[in-house]
């Protein structure tokens, strides 16, 4: 059976609101997959949230092997977790849905940006891959298009239509897991 990890995206409902996208992937995957969704938990006193720490701690629980998809905030967090942590389990693969690319002064912004060399220190083995719909009304399409720029070796599906949750349908993610 493969292994799945499944880290969802931020604001009050995020969990809520991403269970549609975990019961996609369930469905277009198939018994052969068994997917973990905790649900993280907000820790307002940490310049992350505490979300580093958290999906460290839910992969250092997993076995080898493990494949990581992540949902806009949390698609975000694991990016950051992985260019900044040596992770100690062996990792299959990467899918980042929406993720945002992190910019600006403010100071809550400051423990979620990446380090400048953030793609030089992504785990060099590993095929990532980023997913975005053009029409995404929460994440900019212009994020997307940041990571282009900054991640040269990873694998790039633009969506057209979809909005932040994909329409609920991550069809296109489980046929890129599924060929790994």
């Amino acid at each position: 059976m493969k292994k799945i990890l499944f880290i969802h995206g931020g604001g009050d409902e995020g969990y809520e609101a991403d269970k549609k996208l975990v019961t996609s992937l369930k469905k277009t995957l198939g018994k052969d997959y068994k997917i973990d969704n905790p649900e993280i938990q907000f820790k307002e006193n940490e310049p992350d949230y505490g979300w580093s720490m958290q999906i460290s701690n839910h992969i250092s629980d997993n076995e080898d092997n493990l494949i990581l998809v992540g949902h806009s905030f949390g698609a975000s967090m694991t990016l950051k977790l992985l260019s900044e942590n040596p992770i100690q389990k062996e990792i299959k693969g990467i899918f980042l849905i929406a993720p945002p690319f992190w910019s600006g002064d403010e100071d809550w912004k400051q423990g979620l940006k990446l380090k400048e060399d953030f793609a030089d220190k992504l785990p060099k083995d590993i095929p990532i891959f980023f997913y975005h719909c053009k029409d995404d009304e929460e994440v900019s399409f212009s994020h997307f298009n940041d990571y282009q720029r900054k991640v040269k070796r990873a694998t790039y599906r633009e969506i057209e239509k979809g909005g932040h949750q994909l329409n609920n349908d991550l069809k296109i993610v489980a046929m890129d897991i599924k060929d790994l």
